[in-house]
């Protein structure tokens, strides 16, 4: 059911009728991000890494790459998410949807509280379904960002790989796109 109805809110977004945005956080590290690799039997491959500082965001972005953004060196709570949506629901000019998975920070007694002020101002959150991350395009852009537009190099040190992740995200929807397949499911 929930996929039929983000089906439903993705026909709305390319008629014109509503903004959709998919929203979500993640980490980039100075651990790095290898998720895969392979080497040969006597061959000793690494990459160094430091399990030290990291940068935290939370990002919407829309499938034609309007992408909205906020940085933090502090862990995400529901406080951040809040403070960043109240925002964002200040600007909108149309209905909005905001689609997120179930994280706790995205169910906390206070995201309730503000969903109510939010529909006021016509920005309304829909939740995915459990165990769903393949519905949330966002994802995608998290994947991209971490395996490919980041480089290895950027890992020499935190200052140059949070200056490079923040010109990445500046640069999200100008000079860097992702082509997300547009698939509406029919009922």
């Amino acid at each position: 059911l929930k996929q039929q109805e983000l089906s439903l809110l993705e026909q709305r977004y390319i008629n014109g009728e509503i903004e959709l945005y998919y929203g979500d956080e993640t980490q980039i590290s100075e651990e790095g991000y290898v998720p895969y690799g392979w080497q040969f039997k006597d061959e000793n491959i690494s990459i160094k890494s430091a399990n030290g500082k990291r940068i935290n965001c939370f990002g919407m972005i829309t499938r034609d790459n309007v992408f909205e953004y906020a940085t933090t060196y502090e862990t995400i709570n529901s406080n951040f998410i809040i403070e960043q949506i109240d925002i964002f629901s200040r600007q909108i000019k149309k209905h909005t949807v905001i689609v997120l998975d179930n994280a706790k920070v995205h169910h906390s007694k206070a995201i309730k509280l503000m969903r109510k002020v939010w529909e006021k101002r016509r920005l309304f959150i829909f939740y995915l379904p459990p165990y769903s991350p393949h519905l949330n395009i966002i994802e995608r852009l998290w994947k991209e960002i971490k395996a490919r537009w980041i480089q290895v190099t950027d890992y020499e040190s935190h200052d140059q790989l949070f200056y490079a992740t923040k010109l990445i995200l500046n640069e999200i929807g100008k000079d860097l796109r992702i082509n997300f397949k547009r698939t509406i499911n029919t009922i």
